[in-house]
């Protein structure tokens, strides 16, 4: 069975009168030479003594023409010929086989119905999937490859140059809808999407396949795969050409990559450049000189050659009776003397024998059956009894029993067999229409697709064979929207295919270092995203350390404070029996300019990189340090009212303030601080932390309090005792000494009590290093503070009014 008509008119049905019988037109001359393909085979078996020695194959050929494949089955199974008998249809088949169909639909159908009759059926061009189903279809063979691989490799050829929007167009049949739904659900596992998919109409529909053309035109896709028969693509291609639809690349299935009525000079414009895959191409020697030896004759089984000859040579070897004299000169009779060597046609051209070879290996597969069921010998027959079947009276079943086995390698090294789903095995030719240097168009080979061979290594191609639509070198690109570069990620459009995405950049901290990347990702806690999002970088440290410029200054200025207090302290050492010193108590002034020195040296643990142990020193030793020098401070204040006290008629206070009690009242108040601080270093013990938050592309290495409560109450305790002072130092202000130092005490305590309100807000504001900063600025501020306002009136009259350091002078009254 060859479907040897070109096209079906289908008459218009209005349902007024009577529709005409439907009317095959046109012929195929490749399917002409599929037919004698099988003849020159069966030939060739017939003049074979090795295989069916003293037995003639016959055959009898049938035009399917689409809807007349059932009326050529049962005409087959019934042996009437071109008409149904009654009579003869008991039930039993005329024929030990069938070869045919190509179309998969036309398959169906015959299969369907020679099923019953349990005749088989071997296709050369059906590809269908569904023809795998043996439940369906337990007689059905194939030398064509199952629709399944060719799928396969396809999408793996749509995977392997990236492309990710494609079109998808199939025929109106099984053979085209089976087809596109595995194409789709092979092509979706791996993210590519359908931009859009259409059924084309197997009877033509003019409106139907514009408004298709119309969709691929305005479409972004420029990747379009079709599965469709080389006549229904005809119609397709022709409207792209009438839409002058160009850029286009087409993924064509088996069914028409090498269909030549295609590529003719007004098509291959928009056709070159078509990849597809196609079945294992071979050269049968001496085909073409069979083919060539063809002649026309008046006998009736010569009628298909009698229709070719008149198509191909455009003339007419019998005039109708009713022709006049008119019409002699357009209807040209031929002599039967025309050479078929003169012409060019796809018919004489076997460089492509694909479909042909499969015609071949069908024909070759139904004699080895044949052969192995005439060698069998009785009493090891596979049947009941296992006894034989007979060569000259067999039934069709019978034959099926052997040609499930069939299995063999033909002259050209190709396997030849059958899987248990009545399958070929699976191998492509990639096919890439080429324009050649005469204007023509040439099938070269660009890869081969073998589904037996390691999983993933099933295709293999040479890119650099490839010509691309227009005729260019580079492949096209297909995608709803542009790739997403390493940085950014996708993040797909509401509404529409995941093909379809935004590029979005990695936020702060995340980077993505592939193309298209899904989601970014967070770089670790010591490394940030560089400016690109590309890789991750260590963050840069940052802390307040001995070589910053603002470290070297604040270091300075403690070192300038320490050895400043050191001054101050050898300078009352020196004049230790004058009257000034020894009248403000000589022993607090030197634990208070002890306690100063270590003030303005414990600023120094604030700098360096935060250890665990310069984390636990740096505020307790202050918070210690700072009550010590309150504490001299208050007792200085006291022995200030308890002197005057001490001055009244009757008073004997001192004898209870004395330097014992002064001690304690120091000793106490410090002991307080140190119980808080040791709480805290053992409940709560400050540790050094990685401050990310401030800014992201930093570690700020910084001292976490630990407990915020314990850090505010070594404040707290210090602002107490400050207050106390500064109530004490203010009443006593305006006392009559010659020497008041309470007035000096006061205004030391508000430049304490400005330093500390200040620095509050300034160390939760200051960024990054600089907190530490400010926090060493008010402990050095307050620690000038005190040691300027209460040293430097003293010194100014020890070093620079030496007369007025006498008892007498401290002594007068104003």
């Amino acid at each position: 069975m060859f479907p040897l008509s070109l096209y079906l008119n289908v008459p218009e049905l209005h349902y007024r009168t009577k529709p005409n019988q439907l009317r095959c037109t046109g012929f195929d001359f490749r399917a002409f030479r599929w037919l004698q393909t099988m003849i020159f085979t069966i030939e060739e078996i017939n003049k074979d003594p090795s295989i069916l020695p003293n037995t003639t194959l016959g055959y009898r050929v049938y035009d399917t023409c689409d809807s007349y494949a059932l009326r050529a089955a049962m005409s087959f199974l019934s042996d009437a010929g071109d008409e149904m008998s009654n009579s003869t249809c008991h039930g039993a088949a005329s024929v030990a086989g069938i070869i045919g169909e190509a179309g998969s639909l036309q398959s169906s159908i015959i299969a369907t119905s020679a099923g019953p009759f349990q005749v088989p059926i071997v296709s050369y061009f059906s590809t269908c999937t569904c023809l795998s189903d043996r439940r369906k279809y337990p007689t059905f063979f194939r030398t064509a490859p199952s629709d399944y691989f060719q799928t396969k490799a396809l999408a793996q050829l749509v995977k392997y140059f990236g492309w990710s929007w494609i079109g998808a167009l199939a025929n109106d049949d099984d053979y085209g809808r089976f087809a596109i739904q595995q194409f789709i659900e092979q092509v979706t596992e791996f993210g590519a999407c359908i931009a859009f998919s259409y059924i084309l109409p197997k009877i033509y529909n003019a409106e139907k396949i514009s408004q298709v053309v119309a969709v691929m035109k305005r479409s972004s896709a420029k990747v379009i795969v079709v599965f469709s028969p080389e006549r229904e693509m005809l119609q397709l291609v022709q409207e792209i050409a009438r839409q002058n639809v160009t850029g286009l690349q087409w993924l064509a299935s088996e069914a028409w990559i090498t269909g030549a009525v295609l590529y003719t000079e007004q098509f291959l414009p928009y056709l070159e450049g078509a990849i597809g895959f196609s079945f294992r191409r071979t050269e049968i020697p001496g085909l073409r000189e069979f083919l060539l030896r063809v002649k026309p004759s008046p006998h009736q089984g010569s009628s298909y050659t009698n229709v070719f000859w008149e198509e191909l040579f455009a003339c007419k070897l019998k005039l109708p009776e009713n022709t006049t004299k008119g019409s002699i000169t357009r209807a040209r009779l031929c002599t039967g003397s025309e050479s078929l060597e003169d012409t060019d046609t796809i018919y004489s051209d076997t460089s492509q024998l694909r479909v042909s070879y499969n015609v071949y290996k069908g024909v070759y597969a139904i004699a080895h059956a044949l052969n192995r069921l005439s060698l069998c010998e009785s009493g090891n027959g596979p049947f009941i009894n296992s006894s034989c079947a007979s060569i000259r009276n067999f039934k069709p079943w019978q034959l099926l029993h052997y040609l499930k086995e069939v299995r063999f390698t033909d002259q050209f090294g190709g396997e030849v067999g059958f899987d248990e789903n009545g399958d070929a095995i699976a191998s492509y030719d990639m096919i890439n229409c080429q324009r050649g240097t005469n204007g023509k168009v040439e099938y070269a080979q660009v890869g081969r697709f073998d589904s037996f061979a390691i999983a993933g290594q099933e295709l293999s191609l040479n890119e650099h064979s490839i010509v691309w639509t227009g005729g260019k070198t580079q492949p096209p690109q297909s995608a709803c929207s542009e790739s997403c570069p390493p940085g950014t990620r996708k993040v797909p459009r509401s509404g529409e295919p995941l093909c379809c995405f935004d590029c979005v950049a990695c936020t702060d901290g995340e980077i993505s270092n592939e193309t298209d990347s899904i989601e970014c990702t967070k770089c670790s806690s010591d490394d940030w995203s560089n400016a690109e999002r590309i890789m991750c970088i260590p963050r840069e440290i940052e802390y307040l350390s001995f070589e910053d410029s603002t470290g070297i200054i604040l270091t300075i200025i403690a070192l300038l404070g320490a050895c400043l207090t050191v001054a101050v302290m050898a300078i009352f050492f020196r004049h230790r029996n004058t009257a000034i010193v020894r009248a403000n108590n000589s022993e607090l002034s030197f634990l208070l300019l002890s306690s100063l020195v270590m003030c303005f040296l414990c600023s120094l643990t604030f700098l360096g990189r935060p250890t665990s142990w310069s984390c636990g020193l740096r505020h307790t030793a202050f918070g210690i340090i700072f009550v010590l020098c309150i504490s001299c401070i208050l007792a200085k204040t006291v022995v200030v009212l308890m002197a005057f006290r001490a001055r009244l008629p009757n008073s004997n206070v001192m004898k209870w303030f004395g330097a014992t009690q002064q001690r304690t009242v120091i000793f106490l108040c410090t002991c307080v601080q140190v119980g808080i601080c040791v709480t805290w270093l053992v409940r709560f013990p400050p540790f050094p932390v990685k401050n990310t938050a401030y800014q992201n592309d930093k570690i700020i290495l910084e001292c976490d309090v630990g407990s915020v409560a314990a850090f505010y109450s070594v404040l707290a305790y210090i602002s107490i005792l400050s207050c106390i002072c500064f109530v004490l130092a203010f009443l006593a202000r305006k006392l009559p000494d010659k020497f008041n130092e309470a007035k000096f005490v006061t205004f030391s305590m508000l430049i304490f009590f400005a330093v500390w309100t200040a620095f509050i807000p300034a160390y939760v504001s200051s960024p990054g290093k600089y907190t530490v900063a400010v926090e060493i600025f008010a402990i050095l501020s307050s620690s000038f503070g005190l040691l300027l306002c209460t040293f430097t009136p003293k010194c100014f009259i020890i070093l620079l009014r030496p007369e007025k350091n006498t008892k007498k002078m401290l002594m007068n009254k104003y």
